[in-house]
């Protein structure tokens, strides 16, 4: 899921465990939460946009490959 977010972060190299840490979960969470379809909520979203991208397009970034929308709900 999040290809374009999992791209972006390898080439800012920003690592599953800094999104955690901004989100205040753990990394597992935060793994499942890249990887499974409706768990990451919008508002999570956001803060890792504004945080980490805030110069990218924010609907092409959460682009999930699941169904060809983003899943951030």
């Amino acid at each position: 899921m999040y290809p374009n977010l999992r791209a972006e972060m390898a080439r800012k190299r920003i690592t599953m465990k800094a999104l955690a840490n901004l989100l205040g979960v753990d990394p597992s969470t935060m793994t499942a939460k890249m990887n499974e379809p409706n768990r990451m909520k919008l508002s999570e979203a956001r803060k890792i946009y504004k945080e980490f991208f805030p110069e990218l397009d924010f609907t092409d970034l959460f682009y999930s490959d699941e169904t060809g929308t983003s899943k951030a709900s």
